[in-house]
């Protein structure tokens, strides 16, 4: 079984990639879960989501609890920093060193904390890279969290064909070849 948290924030991408997750779990005859939380995610808020696969027992709980996440992919350095308290001791964190700025900093109330990554580095595994400026060298920003997807594939026991057929499956097909190049990109680091 393979707990994943993904966390960001509203228009980074986290509902695909959890859409892509589920449907190579499913078909791949895996028993899969996911549960979406949305906060103000169309304002920018954090957003959180479950993906739970698993190939030898039957899964009940959409839900990971804290210290049960395999995987954290953290689209954002603040929003990785939250979501350690869901990373097992062994568990591996995967982060886009993009910062976004949250609103009570954007008005003023609150800092941006400048040692997001620096705290969440003093926790176990963790794979940091600028996700952000690899998609826009494949053709758009967007495509961030599909080169996240290519560092988690590493981790999980699907061919690189069958990410290919589920990103197929799941992206408007005029951003599908950026995205397969996104993924690409991610798989190989």
């Amino acid at each position: 079984m393979t707990n994943i948290v993904i966390v960001g924030v509203g228009g980074q991408g986290t509902l695909l990639a959890s859409k892509i997750l589920g449907y190579i779990g499913l078909e791949n005859g895996y028993d899969v879960r996911v549960s979406e939380v949305h906060g103000m995610s169309q304002r920018g808020g954090s957003v959180v989501t479950y993906v739970r696969i698993s190939n030898d027992k039957p899964l009940y709980s959409t839900i990971v609890e804290q210290k049960q996440a395999d995987v954290v992919l953290a689209f954002e350095s603040l929003e990785a920093l939250r979501a350690l308290p869901y990373l097992k001791d062994d568990g591996t964190m995967i982060v886009n060193t993009q910062e976004l700025l949250p609103m009570p900093v954007i008005i003023g109330n609150a800092e941006y904390p400048a040692d997001c990554l620096d705290r969440v580095n003093e926790h176990g595994k963790v794979i940091q890279l600028d996700a952000t400026k690899i998609a826009q060298e494949c053709g758009t920003y967007r495509a961030a969290n599909v080169v996240l997807i290519g560092v988690l594939a590493k981790k999980l026991p699907f061919s690189y064909d069958q990410w290919m057929k589920a990103i197929e499956a799941n992206v408007k097909p005029k951003f599908i070849d950026i995205n397969k190049e996104a993924f690409r990109r991610g798989y190989e680091l």
